[in-house]
């Protein structure tokens, strides 16, 4: 075993000789620094032209590396349209996205004037997508791990969505049409409050769908990978490291799954926004 090799060995039997399950979210929560295990660790700057608040965590770097490779990517496909419209390369890969999210969501879900949010949609798309993959790369992290995060998708859904039915049906109208026809009275002061709080549940069900997906694809990996120091044979390796590879090849499934879910919901509760009489 080369020296690269019993380094690697080395710092993970330091970083699973405990006996609880810390290290598992030492890997899955923020934290101040890129860890580049057995390389070591880069140190993010803090408190940003002395500002205590201003801080950049773990998730903050992935954060704006997405968002920058996001912008790259998608400025450069527009550039090639500009050129030819035969798309080629990336090009030909990012229309495929573009036409699913406008043909297979879109339009079945908010059908006449989906023009206007097709914007949106395939905005949390793709960013949900690139950090999605983004995070499946070692020494990296899943920014949709982060309830903050999906909880911050969330919000733009839900200003979406109530902004998409006030602007069609008008402000009272959309809060008229949230009460079923033919409600007694007695009943109104109830379904009113029900629906008042359905109203919010929409975009919480977005974001703790999205983040406990994410988090728990990868909790379940680590988890396999310390079958093997827990159990203390390298026996148990090769079944465990087979069975960790096998959920990995899942969350490149769920990775996907998860944006076109997103999006889904997204843009379904903003056709029933928008076409209440329906």
């Amino acid at each position: 075993m080369d020296s690269t090799a019993t380094a690697v060995v080395d710092t993970l039997k330091k970083a699973h000789s405990g006996s609880d399950n810390s290290w598992i979210m030492h890997h899955i929560q923020d934290g101040e620094y890129l860890d580049f295990t057995p390389l070591g660790k880069v140190y993010l700057p803090q408190n940003l032209f002395g500002l205590e608040w201003l801080d950049i965590s773990r998730h903050v770097f992935f954060l704006f590396l997405v968002s920058g490779l996001l912008t790259f990517f998608l400025i450069r496909v527009a550039g090639r349209y500009k050129k030819s419209l035969v798309p080629k390369g990336i090009a030909n890969v990012i229309e495929v996205f573009i036409i699913f999210v406008r043909d297979e969501i879109a339009k079945p879900t908010i059908g006449k004037g989906h023009e206007k949010f097709l914007p949106y949609l395939l905005t949390a798309f793709f960013f949900i997508l690139f950090s999605n993959f983004l995070g499946l790369i070692p020494f990296t992290a899943t920014i949709t791990s982060n309830i903050t995060v999906t909880a911050t998708l969330a919000i733009f859904s839900f200003f979406v969505i109530q902004g998409g039915g006030m602007m069609k049906n008008g402000v009272f109208g959309y809060f008229k049409g949230l009460i079923p026809h033919g409600i007694p009275v007695v009943l109104l002061p109830i379904i009113a409050v029900v629906e008042i709080l359905g109203l919010f549940t929409k975009p919480f069900a977005l974001a703790v769908r999205l983040f406990a997906n994410m988090t728990a694809g990868h909790i379940v990996i680590y988890a396999l990978i310390s079958l093997i120091f827990v159990m203390q044979s390298y026996g148990i390796a090769v079944v465990s490291v087979g069975m960790a590879l096998f959920v990995y090849m899942l969350e490149i499934l769920v990775a996907l799954l998860q944006a076109y879910i997103f999006t889904m919901l997204s843009s379904l509760f903003i056709g029933m926004a928008v076409h209440q009489d329906h």
